[in-house]
């Protein structure tokens, strides 16, 4: 009996407990009149909207409501908005601002409103939240010709501070397939859809575990980290280029990788990313793609009205567990994205753009250099992010560095390509320091060379060292005449064989006449510098005129060969003799003409 005496004096105490708790939630009188949300995880993110009917049952106007989000989903909340729906005009994006609540975990939003919500006014609200990395792959690897499934839990209620009059779900899938799913409140399932609901009377913070296994074979790709530097030049460029880590978040591939079966059979290797398209502005031109390899020429360029669209296609498909990197670039014509009044400059472009549909950034930096000589520098974000220290950047022809403002990020979505702001000030009268560097630098070297044919900076002149030169220039043409002169030889050893074939000896007296007269020439030039090299006192001339007397004996053993053809030809001697014959000047002649080259490589 006292067992029981004491639970019954408990049971008041949680009253109070849980009135005081609900009077602490709802205390500014907000009722969720009617929720209607919409969880699309036909991706691999997760989009969670609601429409929010929101009621003022209080006593007095309410400037803002509390936004809240389940502390399971906090680490993987990318994007979170809110917007008062509107019936004919555009909805009206509302303020955030994160704030805590007594005593609950998770993560807590003010939104304020565009106007008091009078007591007893109602008001339409859309809330929007993106998660990413929330679904899971289950099993976790899989082979090529398997299908990807994925795990998705989240809550069937939405956590909300006040408490919710109405609420209905619809969750958006992939695919048909689903392996199992929660049936809280006996759902419907239609084709891809799942339905929830309707929930009467839910009291705040309520949370009940939605679990979903299904089929989801759309692209699961991340990008590990993404560097975009974009670089101003006040000459009307705008550089842009974006360093991209890539990787599939997917259910890793089990198993080897079989070419054939992927390129043969259409839904192998299903969850696998061939390729995806990536947009750029409208104006963009020079467009290269490339890694560490170089150009990447699988990747198809179209230029639209309004973008020009890249397909990237890397080097190999992305599996599970795969990863690639890239450069990405393009210029800009300044004059779209740089205003300026008087010397105060504005950059407006995007922080971020897009690089595939759905994406999902797990790491940003954004780099912006500036032109040489910008002050004052200002950055205005549409969102929060994080500054790094300053750095400077230097290229061409700058001589204190441009001005790099360092910006990073993480769990970035397509919800935050917007557009920032950077506010400088430049000298214009600083426009003209690059040209006037490179008009001082092409004088100084003018006025260098000038100085330097004119005037003699030698204290005496050399006699050896000009004689030294005097004979190197001329061994240099006895060496060309040399070989010349050599090369005529084995003209006349073609001109000796077409005889032997042809038999016409009109044509080989010519052919031999006229290699006799430029024999004779290069001759008498090599003995005109032979006598050049004995006045100049040089012990050369000895060596050349060693080389005439050996040349002297080939052209003998030439003439000799060229007479026993003749006799071959006229029948007057054997052809088994002849080729003895032939052997034995071809030797001796080979033994000569390397002497000659010994001799001049002594030159």
């Amino acid at each position: 009996m006292q067992g029981r005496g004491a639970t019954l004096r408990l049971y008041p105490c949680l009253l109070l407990a849980v009135s005081c708790l609900l009077r602490g939630a709802a205390a500014d009188g907000l009722v969720n009149e009617e929720v209607k949300r919409t969880v699309d995880l036909s991706t691999h993110l997760a989009k969670i909207s609601a429409e929010i009917l929101l009621a003022n049952q209080g006593v007095s106007p309410v400037q803002s409501f509390t936004l809240a989000l389940e502390p399971e989903l906090g680490p993987h909340l990318a994007y979170v908005g809110a917007s008062v729906k509107g019936e004919e005009e555009e909805d009206e994006s509302l303020e955030l601002k994160e704030t805590a609540v007594h005593g609950r975990s998770g993560m807590f939003f003010q939104v304020q409103l565009p106007s008091a919500l009078a007591s007893g006014g109602k008001l339409r609200v859309k809330v929007e939240t993106v998660l990413t990395h929330v679904l899971r792959p289950f099993p976790t690897h899989i082979t090529q010709a398997e299908r990807q499934l994925v795990v998705f839990q989240g809550n069937h209620y939405l956590y909300s501070p006040y408490p919710t009059r109405s609420q209905s779900t619809r969750v958006r899938l992939a695919s048909k397939t689903v392996e199992s799913y929660t049936k809280l409140g006996n759902p419907s399932k239609n084709d891809e859809v799942i339905e929830y609901g309707p929930f009467k009377d839910v009291a705040p913070f309520s949370q009940d575990t939605m679990k979903i296994h299904y089929e989801n074979n759309s692209p699961f790709l991340t990008i590990s980290s993404i560097t975009r530097t974009i670089e101003v030049s006040h000459w009307g460029n705008i550089a842009v280029e974006e360093t991209i880590d890539l990787r599939h978040t997917g259910a890793y591939l089990k198993g080897p990788f079989s070419r054939y079966d992927y390129q043969r059979q259409s839904d192998s290797g299903i969850s696998s990313v061939k390729s995806f398209k990536t947009i750029l502005p409208a104006s963009a031109q020079d467009v290269y793609y490339r890694d560490e390899i170089g150009n990447i020429s699988t990747s198809h360029l179209q230029v639209l009205e309004d973008s020009v669209e890249v397909e990237v296609r890397p080097r190999f498909p992305l599996f599970g567990g795969w990863k690639t990197h890239y450069i990405i670039g393009y210029n800009l014509p300044s004059y779209e994205y740089l205003y300026t009044l008087g010397d105060q400059y504005a950059l407006k472009m995007r922080l971020i753009d897009h690089v595939y549909d759905d994406q999902v950034i797990d790491h940003m930096t954004v780099k912006v250099i500036l032109p040489e000589g910008a002050r004052n520098v200002h950055l205005d974000t549409p969102y929060a992010i994080d500054r790094s220290p300053d750095q400077l950047h230097y290229t061409y022809l700058d001589t204190f560095g441009r001005p790099v403002l360092v910006a990073t990020k993480n769990n970035l979505v397509e919800q935050h390509i917007q557009d920032m702001v950077v506010h400088y000030t430049f000298n214009k009268i600083l426009m003209l320091q690059e040209p006037l560097l490179v008009v001082g630098a092409f004088y100084i070297l003018f006025f260098t060379v000038i100085i330097y044919v004119r005037l003699d900076f030698s204290i005496t002149k050399d006699p050896a060292a000009e004689v030294r030169m005097k004979v190197a220039s001329i061994t240099e043409q006895v060496l060309t005449l040399v070989n010349k002169r050599l090369g005529l030889y084995r003209q006349m050893d073609e001109v000796v064989n077409r005889y032997k074939q042809s038999r016409d000896t009109g044509a080989l007296n010519s052919g031999r006449k006229t290699l006799e007269a430029e024999h004779r020439t290069l001759t008498n030039d090599i003995a005109a510098l032979q006598a050049r090299l004995k006045a100049e006192g040089s012990d050369l001339a000895e060596k050349v005129g060693e080389i005439q007397k050996l040349d002297g004996q080939v052209k003998e053993l030439v003439n000799q060969s060229c007479q026993e053809s003749e006799r071959l030809v006229a029948g007057k001697v054997k052809k088994e003799t002849y080729i003895m014959s032939e052997k034995t000047l071809a030797g001796k002649r080979q033994e000569l003409i390397s002497r000659i080259d010994s001799l001049l490589d002594a030159l």
